[in-house]
Parts: structure tokens; sequence; C-alpha cells
């Protein structure tokens, strides 16, 4: 998914908002519904939660500008997806839904300041 740099975000935060909008324009170009961005409660927050089908969707969104750190699907633990699972189940409990499946997605987007972004989906992570 190539930006022209003129577009490419310059602050962290911008840098935050630009890879959670790329991750919800991927997931409705695959025909899910995203029901909540950036949801928040006392445990924590969800970048995304997404309608697959029948299957709730939490993703977490990772945008880095380079790798220096690692790959940026690699900042998501099994402490983190372990969190992500919780969320889920009071995201769940505050909208009084149910759902056949819950499913813990990460997404990775390597936002570099000359090139191509890229953008990498990992679903159903289970660290």
């Amino acid at each position: 998914m190539g930006t022209p740099q003129q577009t490419r975000p310059d602050g962290r935060r911008e840098l935050g908002a630009f890879g959670e909008d790329l991750a919800a324009r991927f997931y409705r170009d695959r025909g899910a519904t995203v029901l909540d961005r950036n949801w928040r409660c006392r445990d924590g927050e969800i970048d995304l939660v997404v309608l697959d089908g029948a299957t709730l969707v939490v993703c977490e969104v990772k945008t880095r500008r380079n790798t220096a750190f690692g790959d940026p699907v690699e900042a998501v633990t099994w402490r983190k997806a372990a969190r992500l699972r919780r969320l889920a189940a009071a995201w769940l409990a505050e909208q009084e839904r149910s759902v056949a499946d819950v499913r813990i997605d990460v997404i990775g987007v390597l936002v570099p300041r000359r090139g191509e972004v890229l953008v990498r989906h990992v679903a159903g992570v289970e660290r």
C-alpha cells in the first residue's frame, strides 16, 4: 500500500492515528465492520474492535517508522495478547453483546520516511 510523501504523518500521535486508519481500511476492504476505535476502560485500550462475520476481532495496531526495535507485530507479547482478550470480554459486557468467537489480531504498519508503506496482518495471535 503506497502513500505519497506529503501525506505522511509527522509526529508520534499522528503516526499512530495514520496506522489505525490504514488498519481500519484493511478490514473494511475485506468486508468486515469496524465497530469501535480506541475504546478505553480502566484496564486498558483496544485500538480496533471489528466484526468479521460472526467473529469479534480485537486488533492491536503497531505503527513504526523503521524496524530498529524489530518488526512492529513483534511488540505484542503473550502478556499484551492476554490483556486484549480480557479487554474484549469487557467490551462485550459493556455493549451487552455476544458473539460466536473472539480473535486477537495484530496489524503492523511500517511507515518509512520514503518508499512504500507496508501493512502486515497477523490473525489469531495466541502468544
